[in-house]
Parts: structure tokens; sequence; C-alpha cells
């Protein structure tokens, strides 16, 4: 009885400092992409199909990075770089009429990553409006 007892305890002494040595806590940043510029083809006027305008993104971007701060390798975190580096690429090769679309699609391409569990683009189009400064749309999507 005595040793079935004492094996018993080693399994729940191992099971715990398992459990309380592994890094269970969800880790979760919010990553800012604040002011990024891009020249775009955006409007329906005539003149705006033909002359590229800039826009102004903001990007806020809930993920996890549980992984990133237990290890601290580079290869888990989430590449803020690289999305950056592919939105750019999208909105100035694109061509939308709606400012509307265009923040969508913007949000669609940050949303493919599973660690991202929430995210809000907004895209602003300076001198959109005669006495404004600018327009802007914003969207958010979650998981």
């Amino acid at each position: 009885m005595a040793a079935g007892n004492w094996q018993f305890g080693l399994v729940i002494f191992v099971y715990l400092s398992l459990v309380l040595n592994e890094p269970n806590i969800l880790a979760m940043a919010i990553i800012r992409i604040k002011n990024l510029l891009v020249r775009t083809i955006i409007g329906f006027n005539p003149e705006e199909r033909v002359n590229r305008q800039d826009v102004i993104i903001n990007i806020e971007i809930e993920v996890d990075v549980s992984r990133a701060v237990s290890t601290d390798l580079p290869d888990e975190i989430y590449n803020y770089k690289a999305i950056t580096k592919a939105i750019i690429a999208f909105v100035s090769e694109s061509k939308f009429n709606l400012l509307e679309k265009l923040t969508h699609e913007v949000l669609q391409l940050v949303m493919k990553d599973e660690r991202v569990q929430r995210a809000k683009v907004e895209i602003d189009k300076p001198r959109a409006l005669r006495f404004s400064e600018s327009v802007s749309v914003e969207l958010e999507a979650r998981r």
C-alpha cells in the first residue's frame, strides 16, 4: 500500500513539474505599423484612374508571440517586415475604385497568418475632399 502511494505521488510530482516549468502562458502582442505611405491607383473619377495617389496605411495586429518569447528565436516571430513588404507590393500594384475594397484586401492579407488573432486596418486618402486633410476607412477582423 505504501509503495503504491509513493509511486502515485511521484507521478503527480513529475506531472506538476512538467506543467509548471512549461511556458503555458499565452503571450499576445499588439504590433502597430504606422503611417505607411504607398502610391496607388485609387478612385473612380477619370483622373484618379490614371494618376497614382498617396494612401497612408495604419495597421494594428494582435498576434500570438508565445513561442517567440519562450524561445527567443527569430524564426518564431511574426515577421512584420515581411507583411509590410507584401502590403507595399500589393497596394502599389493594385487598382481599386473604392477605399473600402482596398482596405478589405489589405486586411485579408494581414489575416492570412494563423497567429493573427485580430487585425485592424485604416487607410487614409489624403486630399480626397476639399477642406479636409483626408478621408479614411477602417476595418477590423477577429478569429
